[in-house]
């Protein structure tokens, strides 16, 4: 069994992000917690890539596109289509987002990676996610009016929601082979029990 400090988690900087140059400053909050990059990747994803990505069933659909028809009926607009139908457009909408340009990849690994880059990244609508999170700080998209304009909301960032998640999402995105496993300096400070060498013998 893997020791806690060594979990990992899957990022994707997707394709808003890139094209707003936000790269550096994200990934620049991810490592200051002390959490080692383990693999990087830049790429157009694939549909396939995609769909198995989201790996959504149709309560999943249903779920999100009840949300939607709620959202037009407070803004009295017309509901044309079922739940399911609603949810099933947003799914794709997701797709032909994340395939719509460059995106960043990237594998961290370390103690609670996946809550830690979970509570930094924030809440799925960048509207109503916590103050200090890199969805509320640096986009201001919202589910109302995405809802309306019939497409996925722009949060900028992906992230695992939990560590089996994770798992499957990394064997997606990358080979064995290209997550590196190398020792980094932080992990001195950060997991050491005996941190006698940083005085060393006197």
């Amino acid at each position: 069994m893997a020791h806690q400090k060594e979990e990992r988690t899957f990022v994707i900087i997707k394709p808003d992000g890139i094209q707003r140059s936000l790269i550096g400053e994200i990934i620049h909050r991810l490592e200051r917690t002390g959490l080692k990059f383990i693999a990087f990747k830049f790429l157009v994803p694939t549909r396939e890539q995609c769909f198995a990505h989201y790996n959504k069933d149709d309560a999943w659909c249903e779920k999100v596109g009840s949300r939607t028809i709620t959202e037009r009926q407070a803004k009295g607009l017309p509901v044309e289509k079922t739940a399911i139908e609603y949810g099933k457009d947003i799914l794709e909408g997701n797709v032909r987002f994340l395939t719509s340009g460059p995106v960043l990849t990237m594998a961290l690994e370390g103690n609670q990676a996946v809550g830690i880059v979970k509570k930094l990244v924030g809440g799925t609508e960048p509207l109503t996610s916590d103050v200090g999170t890199i969805r509320s700080d640096l986009t201001v998209d919202s589910y109302a009016i995405a809802n309306v304009d019939g497409r996925c909301v722009r949060n900028l960032v992906h992230c695992s929601d939990e560590p089996k998640e994770a798992e499957r999402e990394l064997k997606l995105w990358f080979k064995d082979e290209e997550l590196i496993q190398y020792h980094h300096i932080n992990e001195v400070t950060l997991y050491d029990v005996d941190l006698s060498h940083i005085l060393g013998d006197k």
